[in-house]
């Protein structure tokens, strides 16, 4: 089996609800309250479950907010291994408009790190033996440099281990320049890498390619929303539109297909195939509310319905 790590800098508490209709200055009626644990690898770790899949999650968390966020960890029986810090894990919020079938994201920063805290996760990857894949995914709370993710890439190299980021700005820009395994920009990503200001049609390739063959990764997924995906290499181009579903949530969408997606290349399917599971998984993952991302029938469905189109 090939062991699977997952990073998160800066987990959450994702508390998800329901109103009648958001109003201002009125005090408003919650429904459908739930709170699960989130975070890029954190959601990654969980979805990988779901499907059927085993990673371990390593993530740094402090105060009684991680405290709470490692028993729901352990309720959904995900392995995981957590770090300690002085500040408190960090709470985000999904309200859902029934009125208006909106949803509405509030993320917080999250808890500043100190450089001592920090090194835990460098040092506890080090330590490590026989990893396969490496999985750093979210963004970085205060205090931990955008230079950790090129870091990492430097230690997966060390241990021989296939090294997937999915973050953004300089964390992603210091990932690519010490090569990675993979990345999933989204378009503005893409662009910001690639140095122009918007990127269409046959420039998405180019510049995917342009970064590949400076040495920055070996496969590129781009997340293109609603247009679904594309996954380039030296020598592949695939894309995949997802199928029209009845979104309820989009929380967790792209941890879900990246954990789609390496459990697939881990499981021996082509890319091709990869980026059709992956795409199903995050699928999925909107056709249930808050965080619950994605599951293993839906996913399945979507999969061979992607196959016979």
């Amino acid at each position: 089996m090939s062991k699977i790590i997952t990073i998160t800098f800066n987990p959450a508490l994702d508390k998800s609800m329901a109103i009648p209709k958001l109003v201002p200055e009125k005090k408003l009626k919650c429904s459908h309250q739930k709170v699960e644990p989130g975070g890029g690898g954190i959601n990654v770790s969980r979805a990988m479950h779901k499907l059927g899949g085993y990673s371990e999650a390593v993530y740094l968390s402090g105060g009684y907010t991680g405290k709470q966020f490692e028993a729901l960890l352990i309720a959904e029986n995900i392995v995981s291994t957590s770090l300690p810090i002085s500040g408190d894990t960090r709470e985000n919020f999904i309200i859902f408009d029934e009125s208006a079938n909106l949803q509405y994201r509030f993320g917080m920063d999250g808890p500043y790190v100190e450089e001592l805290e920090t090194s835990q996760v460098l040092s506890y990857i080090k330590q490590q033996e026989k990893v396969s894949y490496i999985i750093a995914s979210g963004s970085l709370p205060p205090g931990v440099p955008a230079t950790v993710f090129g870091q990492l890439a430097l230690i997966a190299k060390q241990k021989n281990a296939r090294l997937v980021v999915d973050t953004s700005g300089e964390a992603l820009r210091n990932a690519v320049n010490e090569g990675v395994f993979l990345i999933k920009p989204n378009l503005s990503e893409l662009s910001s890498l690639y140095g122009k200001e918007k990127l269409e049609g046959e420039e998405i390739s180019t510049a995917a390619r342009s970064i590949i063959n400076k040495g920055g990764c070996e496969v590129m997924v781009v997340s293109m929303g609603p247009e679904g995906a594309m996954l380039i290499t030296a020598k592949e181009k695939l894309r995949v539109k997802p199928p029209q579903v009845t979104i309820l949530s989009t929380v967790g969408a792209g941890d879900s297909m990246v954990a789609g997606i390496i459990m697939s290349i881990v499981n021996g399917l082509s890319y091709k195939e990869s980026l059709y599971y992956g795409v199903a998984a995050g699928t999925a993952a909107t056709l249930n509310a808050g965080t619950e991302l994605c599951n293993k029938v839906d996913t399945e469905r979507l999969f061979l319905q992607l196959k016979q189109e």
